[in-house]
């Protein structure tokens, strides 16, 4: 059976972070480290076979797709995470790295599925560990078979609500880890005015809405009264969907690459089903082949980082400004799915979307009306920001990050020391 191991790694305690340089080397070593390995000797000698790798690099380590045929989930990680360990240890610039995780993740939609026909004859099994192997079997977006419902009488409604108090508590413990947003950017309070000491992630700028960084703490109340601060829960509800709706947006990004790969071809033309990158605005699919999926990747990867590092400012390039389109959809997608986007919990999304996206100029390459209008220069003029694909990856101004990997290559010659 055909699995897709992810495999995290980090850099030692109190290792200083990888510049660009850095991350292109340890990305090629370990490129080469795992092309080496043909295949694994898994538990009790067990043949594993890796059939394909992709590495993405980023400030404070990496995340490695491994693609294996394995006779069980539990195989294909316990193989792959050992091998992992032994490309680390080989190479002497990555020996002192550490795996995190070895895993075969779970898909958000194929759990939807389940979830639906958990009343019909093709529901899923009860027992979690035999749903996540299903799930995780190789199966793509729209090719997935269903194991015979279990006869022991339950209708399924007690273990959709354990589902959903578990994901509740998965996703409020997971917002810590949205390190460079406080509550306000969700109209959540301020956790000094409620008496609590701030927590980690949540001084500085970090703490503060855009309004009260350009105007200062103390402004006026907007005409008609302050908008209500939303309850904590809600808040950490919408920020761990964020943190939880990121690793889940990387992963299947990962799958559309493979797909695209596989099949030699763009999102207009590709026959098979993609996860993500058909929400991109369909106009330009014929452009959208591998080499951009992977350019989109890791302007994801690098995204998501500053957003859980605590060092993001502003969105970069266009790019950026999709993909927090995507991992927003996600968010929602995720809570909707086990009955949690309750009002207060969208609209928390709904004000952090407002807070980072400086304009919603972008939205106009959604709109058919106004095809062509990212060819018009006049709009330069007008502060509109330039929109065509050609600009995707170019930095806004020169203060803005965009990866080394995924920058346009007009914008790629720019260096600090010229």
């Amino acid at each position: 059976m055909s699995y897709v191991v992810t495999v995290e790694t980090c850099l030692p305690d109190g290792a200083d972070e990888l510049d660009a340089l850095q991350q292109v080397g340890a990305s090629a070593l370990l490129e080469h480290g795992f092309d080496a390995v043909e295949g694994i000797e898994g538990p009790g000698g067990v043949e594993v076979d890796v059939l394909e790798t992709i590495v993405a690099v980023h400030p404070r380590g990496s995340i490695v797709k491994v693609f294996v045929h394995a006779p069980s989930l539990e195989t294909a990680e316990d193989a792959v995470g050992s091998v992992a360990a032994e490309v680390l240890e080989r190479s002497e610039l990555l020996a002192d790295w550490v795996v995190e995780s070895s895993e075969v993740k779970l898909h958000i939609d194929l759990t939807r599925e389940s979830l639906e026909a958990a009343d019909g004859p093709d529901a899923p099994p009860s027992d979690l560990r035999a749903r996540r192997a299903h799930h995780t079997a190789g199966a793509g977006p729209a090719d997935v078979t269903h194991p015979a419902q279990p006869t022991d009488g339950a209708d399924g409604s007690g273990d959709d609500d354990e589902d959903q108090a578990e994901l509740e508590l998965q996703l409020r413990a997971l917002a810590p880890r949205l390190i460079s947003f406080g509550p306000l950017f969700f109209g959540g309070a301020d956790p000094e005015e409620r008496g609590e000491p701030r927590e980690q992630g949540e001084q500085g700028t970090h703490g503060e809405s855009r309004d009260q960084r350009d105007h200062g703490a103390q402004q006026e109340p907007p005409e008609g009264g302050a908008p209500v601060a939303i309850v904590s829960e809600a808040v950490e509800l919408a920020a761990g969907a964020l943190v939880y709706a990121a690793e889940v947006l990387i992963d299947e990004l990962y799958d559309d690459i493979q797909t695209l790969a596989d099949e030699e071809t763009n999102v207009a033309e590709c026959r098979a089903e993609l996860w993500h990158l058909t929400e991109l605005p369909p106009r330009y699919g014929l452009a959208y082949d591998e080499l951009f999926a992977r350019r989109f990747l890791v302007t994801a990867i690098a995204l998501t980082t500053r957003l859980t590092d605590g060092s993001f400012r502003e969105l970069g390039c266009l790019a950026e400004e999709l993909v927090l389109k995507l991992l927003l959809q996600q968010a929602h997608s995720t809570l909707d799915l086990y009955g949690l986007l309750g009002d207060d919990v969208a609209e928390a999304l709904g004000r952090f979307a407002g807070e980072v996206y400086e304009d919603m100029d972008f939205e106009w390459l959604y709109d058919d009306a106004r095809d062509g209008v990212d060819e018009d220069p006049a709009l330069a003029g007008m502060g509109v920001t330039p929109l065509a694909i050609g600009t995707w990856f170019t930095p806004f101004d020169d203060d803005r990050y965009v990866h080394p990997y995924a920058v346009d290559e007009e914008a790629g010659g720019q260096s600090t020391l010229d």
